[in-house]
C-alpha cells in the first residue's frame, strides 16, 4: 500500500509533456482558414516592413545614426515578437496544430517576455536620446554616439536574458502535472505558472514585481523625459523652430502610447479585479502585442523626417534614371 501511494505521488508531481494552446475558443471551426489567413497577412506586412527598415538604415549611410541605431533594435524586437508568435498561431488555426512540447513552450515565453521587456527598454533609450538632443544639444555629440548607443543596446539584450532566464529556472522549479490547457494564443509566463501542481505565490510576486518595473520604469523615465523636452521646447523664441523641434519628438510619442497605454490599462483592470470574456482579453493582448510591431515601420518611414526625405530623394533619382532609360532607348 505504501509503495502503490508513492508511485501515484510520483506520477501526479511529474511534469506534463506537452501543453495544448487554445487560442480562441469562441471561433468556430469553419472560421479557422479566414483566421489563420488574417495573421499570416499581418505576419507579412510586419515582417517586410520591420526587414526593410534594417535593410534601409544599413544600406543608407547617412542613417547609421544613435538614433537610427535604436530605431533598428526596435525593429528587431518587432520582427522576432512577430516571428516568436505569428507562425505557430498560423499553424494552429490552419492545420489545427495546438499541441506544444514542454521545452518548446518555455522557450517561446522566454523570447514572447524577452522582445517586450527589450522594446520597453528601448523606448526609454529614444527618449534618452531625445532629451539630450533638446535638452543639451552641446554635449549630445559627446554622450550620443554610436558605440555609447550600441553598448547600452548589447546591455539592455543581455540583461534582460538574464533575468529572464532566472525566472525560467525559478518556474521550473514547480511540477506541473495537469491541467495542460492554456488559454491563449502562445505561450506566456501567467499562462503557465497558473498550471503549476504547487504554490505559486511566491512566483506570482515576482513575476509581477518584475513585469511592473519593466513595464513603468522605464515609462516613469520616459514621462521625466518628455516634460522636460516640452518645458524646452516651450522656452524657445521661435515659433517654427518650437514647432520643428517638437515635430522630431511626434514619432516616438507616437510609439510610445501605441506600447505603454493599452497594457498599462490592462495591468491596472487586472489590478483592480475586473475580468474581460476570454476571447476579448485575447484579442486585446494580441492587439496590443502586435499593432505596434506592425505600424512602427510606418511611423519611421512618414513622420521620421530623415528617412522620409532620403526615401524621397531615392525614388526621384530612381525616376531620373528609368526617364533617362526611357530617352536613350526612344532615340
Amino acid at each position: 500500500m505504501t509503495n502503490y501511494t508513492e508511485i501515484l505521488y510520483k506520477n501526479s508531481t511529474a511534469n506534463i509533456s506537452e501543453f495544448v494552446l487554445e487560442g480562441f475558443p469562441g471561433i468556430p471551426a469553419e472560421y479557422y482558414g479566414l483566421v489563420g489567413t488574417f495573421f499570416l497577412f499581418i505576419f507579412l506586412i510586419l515582417a517586410c516592413g520591420n526587414i526593410f527598415i534594417l535593410v534601409f538604415v544599413a544600406y543608407e549611410k547617412s542613417l547609421q545614426k544613435p538614433t537610427y541605431i535604436i530605431i533598428c533594435n526596435l525593429a528587431i524586437s518587432d520582427l522576432g515578437f512577430g516571428t516568436t508568435i505569428l507562425p505557430r498561431i498560423i499553424a494552429k488555426y490552419w492545420m489545427s496544430k495546438k499541441i506544444m512540447a514542454f521545452n518548446s513552450c518555455f522557450t517561446q515565453m522566454v523570447f514572447v517576455h524577452l522582445f517586450g521587456a527589450c522594446t520597453s527598454f528601448l523606448l526609454a533609450l529614444m527618449a534618452l536620446d531625445r532629451f539630450v538632443a533638446i535638452c543639451n544639444p552641446l554635449r549630445y555629440p559627446v554622450l550620443i554616439k554610436n558605440s555609447n548607443i550600441v553598448l547600452l543596446c548589447s546591455v539592455l539584450w543581455v540583461g534582460n536574458l538574464v533575468w529572464l532566464g532566472l525566472i525560467t529556472a525559478y518556474a521550473l522549479s514547480v511540477p506541473y502535472c495537469g491541467p495542460n490547457i492554456i488559454h491563449h494564443c502562445y505561450c506566456d509566463y501567467s499562462s503557465i505558472t497558473r498550471l503549476a501542481c504547487a504554490d505559486i505565490t511566491a512566483i506570482k510576486a515576482t513575476s509581477t514585481s518584475i513585469a511592473m518595473t519593466v513595464l513603468w520604469g522605464p515609462l516613469f523615465y520616459i514621462i521625466f523625459s518628455y516634460v522636460a523636452i516640452i518645458s524646452s521646447v516651450t522656452k524657445i523664441s521661435n515659433k517654427e523652430g518650437r514647432y520643428k523641434t517638437f515635430l522630431t519628438c511626434t514619432p516616438q510619442l507616437f510609439i510610445i502610447c501605441l506600447y505603454y497605454l493599452p497594457r498599462s490599462f490592462m495591468y491596472i483592470a487586472s489590478a483592480v479585479g475586473y475580468n474581460f470574456e476570454t476571447n476579448l482579453r485575447i484579442a486585446m493582448i494580441i492587439m496590443y502585442s502586435l499593432f505596434p510591431a506592425l505600424i512602427n515601420p510606418f511611423i519611421y518611414c512618414f513622420k521620421t523626417k530623415e528617412i522620409k526625405d532620403t526615401l524621397i530623394k531615392k525614388f526621384k533619382q530612381r525616376q531620373v534614371k528609368v526617364n533617362k532609360k526611357i530617352y536613350n532607348n526612344a532615340t
